[in-house]
């Protein structure tokens, strides 16, 4: 196009002058090329322009003319340029635009589908509590029809949402809470509770998630039940125990005196062989246990679990506890929450015994053993005293009744395990020692019932057997 012009402007003769056709191809230009591109291409158009002008060039008007048609040029071009740069960047971000509004409606999407097919309770509230979105699950938990929540006030059904900041409060905050629910129908449960406030240009707005989590609390109390009976039946055991002997040794006292002719017609001591002999009858009565709850057990998941469980109260208290558990342990059989318990009061007992002591160094190790696993709990406290009466129940100067270990090695022996001590020059050392799980070997062990300490089988029958716990 600048080639034509050019030629066009040399052919016509006159005082006509064209240099102003150059501002086309200059739009062109401005939409293809570079700023510098631009600019030279503005020369050229300037020097063709003051070639084939019919009007001589002096220096004093031929450099002002040339200036003012070179910006005029320059100018056409650059205008252009800016024009398609502006242009381009208007639809990029109308794309980007869309984009974002693409993938946030499917967002919004994705977040809708989690909210309606989640299984706890998702609502959102205002300043004021009244529901604003609920999901199916809510109603269902509310006991409400399907879409008549919204628009009704949250704190009717979870009162303790009362007193969660309102609108006058500027501070966004996440917590939970355990807490009374009450239905539709006036039905009360046992709420967990996730929420948050945060802001909008609305103003402030509560976010919930709630989970009935009423039958937890009842396997929770029932489980609490079975574990204090389970433990009650070996306290009782080990004091009919106890009172069996005395009643033994008075009897023998009783029969030594029963020769004696001035006691012999005495109705005070023959009253006094009665109560004997119902003191035995008592001690000696059975509380069966029921069925052993043992199972196989992941024992490298239950000592993770337990390591979350203890590691950060001892910390806490100044107690540092170290950690070998080889890879590949066997699965054992074990009741889960009986083992649980003994770990505890394996740790529990350790920590009171370095309570004076300036090293305090728990080390849990967890190891194939010979006949199954072994899990050892070594401190570093001031050891023990006498080894032999360790495991005796009603110990003189234990810490309360003095049932802790007593109760811990009838748990180990009642799933065919055993705990025991070995004494160390720098401390103390308990072993659990496990059995491993192995096929069908359960079935050749599954007695209907066992004694309420050691876990040993006997004999079932019709008639009532006394237990005997041992004095190990």
């Amino acid at each position: 196009m600048i080639a034509l012009i050019a030629f066009v402007d040399w052919r016509v003769e006159g005082n006509i002058p064209l240099g102003f056709l150059y501002l086309f191809p200059m739009l062109l230009v401005g939409s293809a090329l570079k700023r510098w591109q631009i600019a030279a291409v503005a020369v050229l158009c300037t020097f063709l322009t003051e070639m084939f002008d019919s009007n001589a060039w002096f220096p004093a008007t031929g450099i002002p003319r040339n200036i003012l048609v070179f910006c005029a040029f320059l100018g056409m071009g650059l205008f252009v340029y800016e024009l398609v740069r502006s242009r381009h960047a208007a639809l990029q971000h109308v794309e980007d635009i869309e984009e974002e509004i693409r993938a946030r409606r499917e967002a919004e999407e994705q977040l809708k589908v989690l909210v309606e097919s989640s299984p706890a309770a998702i609502l959102t509230a205002n300043a004021e509590g009244a529901v604003l979105l609920a999901n199916d699950a809510a109603h269902r938990l509310l006991g409400l029809e399907p879409g008549t929540l919204p628009g009704k006030s949250i704190r009717q059904y979870l009162p303790a949402l009362t007193n969660v900041p309102g609108p006058d409060h500027q501070q966004a905050f996440r917590t939970a809470m355990q807490c009374r629910g009450r239905r539709e129908d006036g039905q009360a449960f046992l709420a967990d509770i996730w929420f948050s406030t945060y802001r909008t240009t609305a103003g402030s707005r509560l976010a919930a998630m709630v989970v009935d989590s009423s039958e937890d609390l009842r396997s929770r109390e029932e489980f609490n039940l079975h574990q204090l009976m389970a433990g009650s039946r070996i306290l009782v055991g080990a004091v009919s125990h106890e009172v069996r002997n005395v009643c033994g040794a008075i009897a023998v006292v009783h029969q030594n005196l029963s020769r004696n002719p001035a006691l012999a017609q005495n109705k005070d001591f023959e009253a006094l062989g009665t109560l004997i002999l119902a003191l035995e009858k008592i001690a000696g009565m059975e509380l069966r246990q029921t069925a052993n709850p043992a199972a196989g057990l992941d024992l490298a998941s239950l000592l993770e679990e337990f390591r979350i469980i203890v590691e950060p109260a001892l910390r806490e208290s100044g107690v540092q506890v170290e950690w070998a558990i080889e890879a590949e342990l066997p699965q054992v059989w074990a009741d889960r929450q009986s083992l649980l318990q003994v770990f505890l009061n394996l740790v529990k007992n350790s920590e009171r015994a370095m309570e004076k002591c300036p090293r305090q160094v728990i080390t849990v190790t967890a190891r194939n053993a010979k006949n199954g696993v072994a899990v050892e709990f070594r401190d570093t406290g001031a050891g023990v005293r006498s080894p032999e009466r360790l495991f005796r129940p009603f110990q003189p100067g234990a810490q309360a009744t003095g049932l802790g270990l007593y109760l811990s090695r009838a748990f180990m022996r009642s799933f065919r395990g055993d705990l025991r001590y070995e004494p160390r020059p720098d401390g103390s050392s308990f072993i659990v020692e496990l059995s491993p799980m192995l096929s069908g070997l359960e079935k050749t062990h599954e007695p209907a019932h066992t004694d309420s300490v050691g876990g040993r089988p006997r004999a079932v029958s019709g008639e009532p057997q006394p237990v005997a716990p041992s004095r190990t």
